[in-house]
């Protein structure tokens, strides 16, 4: 989900340190809450582990180019299940960051614009998770239904902040490569819920050796 180079320039860019920084402090906030509950060494941990994932759905798995932007299998709801808030939104600032700055640096200057477009969707899950879970459900006992909407929600939202930066930086111009992009994109949806699903279901089967590990987030199996 790359914003491509020349797509916000200028002056107009500024808006996405704006935004980044938004996104930053909101996962500071994130991340003094998962300190408390699970302490500094599960935090490290769990970010370490999503910084890979990330690095792996971004730089390893198949991706193209399409519209405006480019497709990713981008597993956000997969991060935030098993890892929580916090170190989801932790690993892929960093996983982004890491590829920008070794293997892709024509991307770094929108930076801010990608990861505003990770984390706001990674925040609308959270939100979107406390509404639809019951508090006594552990997230290895969701439904399909529960995954498919938090994947949809993680996924909406990244077509959405992708429609928005091209709007932002050239007009209605591009309408059509945004169209292209997005039903394409959305067709991720029919790929997370059942990753979600399966990770879930190896995580229960895992239940006596993550459970007091750290490794994981508290909601996974409480």
């Amino acid at each position: 989900m790359h914003i491509e180079p020349g797509i916000v320039t200028g002056a107009k860019i500024a808006l996405s340190y704006v935004t980044a920084a938004g996104a930053g402090v909101w996962t500071l906030k994130l991340a003094l809450q998962s300190l408390v509950e699970r302490g500094a060494l599960s935090l490290v941990a769990r970010t370490a582990m999503a910084t890979v994932g990330t690095f792996i759905f971004f730089q390893v798995l198949p991706h193209f180019p399409v519209g405006v932007s480019e497709v990713h299998f981008i597993l956000g709801s997969t991060l935030f299940l098993i890892l929580g808030a916090a170190p989801a939104a932790f690993g892929l600032a960093l996983g982004l960051l890491i590829q920008g700055l070794f293997f892709a640096p024509f991307d770094l200057p929108q930076y801010g614009m990608n990861v505003t477009t990770l984390l706001v969707p990674l925040f609308a899950v959270q939100a979107l998770a406390q509404r639809i879970i019951a508090p006594g459900t552990a997230y290895v006992d969701l439904s399909y239904l529960q995954a498919l909407a938090l994947s949809t929600a993680f996924q909406g939202g990244v077509v959405a902040w992708v429609a928005f930066w091209a709007i932002y930086g050239e007009g209605l111009a591009g309408v059509q490569g945004i169209l292209s992009f997005g039903v394409v994109y959305m067709m991720v949806i029919l790929i997370e819920p059942l990753v979600d699903l399966a990770v879930l279901a190896g995580a229960k089967a895992l239940r006596g050796g993550l459970q007091s590990s750290g490794l994981v987030t508290q909601r996974l199996f409480a």
